[in-house]
């Protein structure tokens, strides 16, 4: 019945370097990008912006009147 030793010190720093190339990673994937490629990206949002405000109903004014009885 042989347990192996681990030092809590050294499973902890190397769980916090995981954890640091991870988001080093995610950051890379996020803000390394050419300007080509944000140039491309901003014009695709603005895009479904532009088409999503077109499917908009109008400012919330409908053809039933509340005061009107029916």
């Amino acid at each position: 019945m042989s347990a192996d030793i681990i030092n809590l010190n050294q499973f902890r720093k190397a769980r916090q370097k995981d954890e640091k190339q991870e988001k080093a990673a995610q950051n890379r994937k996020k803000h390394g990008r050419s300007k080509a490629e944000k140039l491309a990206d901003k014009e695709d949002r603005e895009k479904a912006e532009r088409q999503l405000a077109g499917k908009k109903l109008a400012d919330g004014t409908t053809d039933d009147d509340p005061d009107t009885p029916v």
